[in-house]
């Protein structure tokens, strides 16, 4: 990611943006379509699933595509050691964008839809069984996002990322949030996909243990993240990568 911070920064919060404007305005469409539950989650995840691997393919090159503070918190962590990893700097523009592109594209879904344009939800999703789907889910999507690129399979991420988000939707009790930056722009919309600024907290809390275990499993499969070794020191014919 050579591109500068600032526009990575834009990139996130139109990105994320832009995600969320999917997930709220397909709920939103769905539920004006259908009086039928089921019918309303799967026209909800499929578009999701298109949108999202549409929105990775497209961003991924200037920023990344993280869209979710817990992604971004996990790059930086197994990438701290890396001269051209994220830095500290990088995720404290990375995750405000992320937020405020989210709420921005709660706010857009609503106005597409002519619904008041900020209602917080009143949609409460407080429940033990509810947390650990976002444990779960996010773990999964951890583990995949990093496993991706441990395995050099990065490309695949449109494909990948997409399809298990989609899947997580029936798999998991809280349909994979699995991301703070949505969950915070999800509290802004009393639609089919809100949530109740109460159930955030708890929520956020399950996504960031869930991005801890995420850390986990990559460390467990693919063994420790190497260290890498600077150009200068693979000039002089020392190896490039050392493991840690």
């Amino acid at each position: 990611m050579s591109a500068p911070l600032v526009r990575r920064a834009a990139a996130e919060a139109i990105g994320t943006g832009l995600l969320v404007a999917v997930v709220v305005g397909s709920g939103i469409q769905a539920t004006e379509l259908s009086r039928d539950v089921g019918v309303q989650l799967l026209a909800n995840s499929l578009a999701t699933v298109f949108g999202l691997g549409v929105l990775i393919a497209l961003f991924e090159p200037v920023s990344g595509a993280h869209f979710n503070p817990a992604v971004t918190l996990a790059a930086w962590f197994t990438g701290r050691r890396d001269a051209g990893g994220l830095t500290v700097r990088d995720v404290a523009a990375y995750v405000p964008a992320q937020i405020c592109g989210a709420i921005g594209g709660a706010v857009l879904a609503d106005a597409m839809f002519a619904k008041p344009l900020v209602k917080l939800s009143t949609h409460d999703r407080s429940a033990g069984h509810l947390w650990l789907g976002e444990i779960v889910a996010t773990a999964g999507l951890v583990a995949l996002v990093l496993g991706l690129e441990r395995i050099r399979r990065a490309a695949l991420g449109p494909v990948a990322v997409a399809g298990y988000i989609g899947a997580a939707y029936w798999f998991t009790s809280s349909t994979s949030f699995a991301n703070p930056a949505v969950t915070v722009g999800r509290a802004f919309t009393d639609t089919f996909a809100g949530i109740a600024p109460a159930s955030v907290a708890p929520f956020i809390a399950a996504q960031l243990l869930g991005a801890a275990l995420g850390l986990g499993i990559v460390a467990a499969v693919h063994g420790p993240n190497p260290t890498p070794v600077r150009r200068e020191a693979a000039a002089h014919g020392e190896p490039e990568l050392a493991s840690s």
